[in-house]
């Protein structure tokens, strides 16, 4: 994305119109230390933020000073997933000051932006973002990945789970179900070894296709629901092939039951 420095909105067929306060910020709008200047333009009744280290998905749409729009992913008509740290420093303090599901309007001055960089926009621009979701990096192992916390539940099994966010379906899959999961796997000892998060897309999957503890843990599940499951050898490789030996701790968000 822009913010990071790729594609340009001349590759878009759309062109998304500026806002008519392009030139002159409201008088409502903020201004930070740093010259960052932002307005919310839809609240959101979320409390999630993201962290400066979160892999975040959002919709966006830049104009440089002349009014042109030179990238969007609601042009292209797909979300973006990106870490935050990787991006200006603008976009970075804007989205840090966002909860999921609010769009904001930040007016990006040059020294937080391209910094006159060439062939990029110079000067002031200007985005509107939409913060969709976010979720933490996953080549940072989450600090109980040793071992399933006091609170967790177990399963007669022996898996443990811990719900991270509550979902907002009641459907539940069944054992033989198609699904699409965004996911990430650890080792106990901190290893990412598997994530469809650093892949920026959620994969599709059948529950009698995979690993028994995934089998067991999805069923568990309702629709935008994010769990983190310890998984026993016996309900993961079992020792056996390439796969990661011992204990395993996957981060679940199951996205929808096809």
């Amino acid at each position: 994305m822009c913010a990071a420095g790729s594609a340009l909105a001349q590759q878009s067929p759309t062109i998304i119109p500026a806002p008519a306060d392009l030139l002159a910020p409201p008088n409502d709008a903020v201004k930070s230390s740093t010259g960052l200047i932002s307005k919310t333009i839809r609240t959101s009744s979320s409390q999630e933020k993201a962290t400066a280290t979160d892999v975040i998905t959002v919709d966006y749409t830049g104009w440089r000073n002349d009014g042109l729009m030179f990238d969007s992913s609601v042009a292209r008509g797909k979300p973006s997933m990106f870490p935050l740290d990787r991006v200006m420093a603008g976009w970075k303090e804007c989205v840090l000051q966002m909860t999921v599901g609010e769009i904001r309007r930040c007016w990006v001055p040059q020294e937080l932006a391209y910094k006159g960089q060439a062939g990029r926009p110079t000067g002031t621009v200007v985005f509107d973002i939409e913060l969709l979701d976010t979720r933490p990096n996953p080549l940072v192992a989450p600090p109980d990945v040793k071992a399933a916390p006091a609170d967790a539940h177990k399963t007669a099994s022996g898996l443990a789970y811990k719900e991270l966010r509550p979902g907002t379906g009641t459907r539940r899959a069944s054992p033989f179900s198609q699904v699409t999961v965004h996911y990430t796997g650890w080792t106990t000892d901190g290893r990412m070894f598997d994530s469809s998060v650093t892949r920026g897309q959620p994969i599709n999957m059948r529950l009698d296709e995979v690993i028994r503890g995934w089998t067991e843990g999805v069923a568990l599940m309702g629709e935008g629901q994010r769990m983190r499951f310890w998984i026993p050898e016996n309900l993961a490789y079992q020792g056996r092939g390439d796969g990661p030996r011992g204990m395993l701790v996957f981060d679940i968000e199951l996205v929808k039951i096809n």
